[in-house]
């Protein structure tokens, strides 16, 4: 049986700006991600000491969630069956990079533990459900674009088959100074329709 399912709030960070709902939070003109990821960080209130030992990519990823997340008033006290659906195009080659850089040169070579288990973009997905205590499925998806179907249809699975109580979707995608963040919550409550011209809608919003 499907069930009503509606899109109860969404987050966006790209071209040096943070908004939820389509109303900006936070701003700044630095092109430079990690200069700006750490003020938008500290304006928002993240509140999270091990947010700034993250790669960038969970650094993203984790200030998006925890906007949408604090947003939907969740207890800190109890546990929540929220399933994590992401996706992006580049995984997590930013680091991998990074970590290329410290094992390539055999004269010179310092493998970084704090590099190496960035190395997976799901990590990201962990940081944000130890924040926020989520327990359910959880999955990280590699496309060329943005992929509103894949994401509609997996979210309408788990939350029809009782898998998860909502849904947290959308893309995280970073690159070196090239990011781009569009979350999701999905759930009973919502003024927007669960579906993919919604999605999409959104995702393609300023």
């Amino acid at each position: 049986m499907t069930k009503n399912s509606y899109i109860e709030s969404y987050c966006t960070i790209k071209n040096g700006v943070v908004s939820l709902n389509g109303t900006s939070l936070f701003s700044e003109a630095t092109p430079e991600f990690s200069a700006f990821i750490k003020q938008a960080a500290k304006q928002l209130d993240t509140n999270y000491p091990k947010f700034y030992k993250m790669d960038n990519l969970s650094k993203l990823a984790f200030l998006a969630a925890d906007i949408l997340l604090k947003n939907a008033n969740l207890s800190s006290e109890k546990e929540h069956n929220i399933a994590l659906l992401f996706s992006n195009r580049a995984s997590s080659l930013d680091t991998d990079r990074k970590h290329q850089n410290t094992i390539s040169d055999p004269d010179n070579y310092y493998p970084s533990p704090s590099l190496f288990v960035y190395t997976l973009p799901n990590i990201s997905l962990g940081e944000i459900s130890i924040k926020h205590k989520l327990l359910s499925e959880n999955s990280f998806f590699i496309f060329e674009r943005f992929n509103a179907n894949h994401l509609h249809l997996n979210s309408r699975y788990l939350l029809n088959n009782n898998k998860a109580e909502k849904t947290l979707c959308g893309w995280v995608d970073l690159d070196e100074n090239h990011y781009e963040a569009f979350l999701y919550l999905v759930g009973k409550n919502g003024t927007i329709n669960h579906n993919t011209e919604e999605i999409t809608r959104l995702y393609k919003s300023p």
